[in-house]
């Protein structure tokens, strides 16, 4: 029995009303902290979903954002400034290597080719008459000389030869061989000459003359083959196949040297170019199928079919990033040059993984992973996971979990330890969300614990 004061000598007070009001309030806590303390406490169920641990196919991807470039492009610039006689492409024009995209005024070039023709023409028969020609009068006398001298000089030496085998044999006297040493001795010496003065005429006359009309047939083919080239620049030809994109000028309008007059680009293929940090390009290598999916797009029909070209050996300066080529082919157009993308590239695949959904991966306070098992006990017990590849809402398990295992995939976030659990069943949009192929996956519900 409790006895309560409220009040002192004077009566009732408000301090005394206050204390009361608080007395109160203690003893009927206790009160019913007695009679609750005799009644049995009821462990709380939560309501969860739970998908079976499989194995599947797992592909590690690096996607990125890229801006898109032609294959090829050539913004064609005249060599020479002159009027624009004609156009015969507009923009968006199919053109082909080689063909005539435009004409420049040329009337003075032709005619300057058409001049520098006739001297070149004039040189070559000028060459033709000097190397044909028959040599000079003294040239062919001092042939004459020599030649003549040369018979002289066998002759004597036939006649030298006979003496000297007669004079072995002592049937010719000592004076005979001499006189004819010493006549063998004039004749070569008038042959050497001969043939030094004909020598001396070749060198200095015919020789020269011919190298004279060989320089001058140079000179004019080299003019005449400049002549022709600058004519020929006033025929601004594609280099590429591809698509006029630019063509600022009208016919009429002077054409400037240096200032490009059309735009060609070749997009029946168009190369996406990102940028991406040095850990992922790790992964990457030249020939990994690539796919490029168009800004906004959401479907798989917005998805172009690619593979990696370039992955450069040497970081960005000014990023420290790596420049990243994926090429796609544009049969109809739809990609764009300078559109921004959304490229996914395969880096690998890892058939026969154990694959869960990434929302039933919760973090411990340390850092680990971990899933929440539905156990035959009907009750949830931690498991400590080692995590791989991410692929979507899938990610792949290394190690902690088999196949056949049941994990929680919904409302295991902040749930305790060996909690009883009610499993309930999913809903079409969490079925979605838990697809294998992790393609549209999404977040499921927790349910409020009962």
């Amino acid at each position: 029995m409790f006895h309560i004061s409220i009040g002192g000598e004077g009566g009732c007070t408000s301090q005394g009303l206050r204390r009361l009001v608080s007395l109160a309030s203690i003893v009927l806590v206790f009160v019913s902290a007695l009679g609750c303390s005799g009644e049995k406490q009821t462990e709380p169920t939560v309501g969860v979903q739970v998908v079976p641990v499989k194995k599947a196919t797992i592909e590690q991807t690096v996607t990125a954002e890229a801006i898109l470039f032609p294959l090829a492009q050539s913004a064609i610039v005249p060599k020479i400034g002159a009027p624009v006689k004609a156009f015969y492409v507009n923009r968006g024009s199919k053109v082909h290597e080689g063909q005539l995209l435009a004409k420049l005024e040329s009337r003075d070039l032709a005619a300057a080719a058409q001049d520098n023709q006739g001297a070149y023409d004039q040189a070559q028969a000028t060459y033709s008459i000097a190397t044909a020609s028959t040599l000079p009068e003294e040239i062919q006398k001092a042939q004459g000389d020599t030649q003549a001298a040369k018979l002289a000089l066998d002759a004597e030496q036939k006649l030298y030869d006979s003496r000297q085998d007669l004079y072995k044999q002592g049937a010719l006297p000592r004076k005979d061989l001499d006189q004819a040493t010493v006549s063998i001795a004039q004749t070569r010496t008038q042959y050497e000459i001969a043939q030094h003065h004909l020598d001396a005429l070749m060198a200095g006359g015919k020789q020269e003359e011919i190298k004279s009309a060989k320089g001058q047939l140079q000179s004019a083919k080299g003019k005449y083959l400049g002549a022709e080239a600058q004519l020929s620049y006033s025929e601004i030809r594609s280099p590429i196949n591809g698509v006029v994109t630019d063509r600022p000028l009208y016919p009429g309008e002077m054409a400037s040297a240096g200032t490009p007059l059309l735009t060609v680009m070749d997009t029946s293929s168009v190369v996406a170019r990102a940028h991406i940090p040095q850990e992922q390009a790790a992964l990457l290598k030249v020939g990994d199928k690539a796919t490029v999916v168009i800004a906004g797009g959401s479907g798989e029909d917005d998805a172009i079919e690619g593979k990696v070209t370039v992955v450069s050996p040497a970081l960005d300066p000014n990023s420290t990033t790596v420049e990243v080529w994926v090429q796609a082919k544009n049969p109809k157009g739809r990609l764009r040059p300078g559109t921004t993308v959304r490229i996914s590239m395969l880096a690998r695949s890892v058939p026969n993984s154990v694959v869960i959904p990434a929302l039933a991966v919760l973090t411990a306070p340390d850092g680990s992973s971990y899933v929440m098992l539905a156990g035959s006990d009907d009750k949830a017990h931690q498991k400590t996971v080692k995590t791989g590849i991410r692929q979507g809402e899938q990610v792949q398990i290394l190690d902690g979990l088999v196949e056949g295992d049941r994990v929680v995939a919904s409302g295991a976030y902040g749930l305790p330890d060996n909690t009883k659990i009610r499993v309930e069943a999913a809903t079409e949009s969490d079925k979605t969300d838990h697809a294998p192929d992790g393609a549209s996956a999404g977040k499921g519900t927790e349910k409020d614990a009962k």
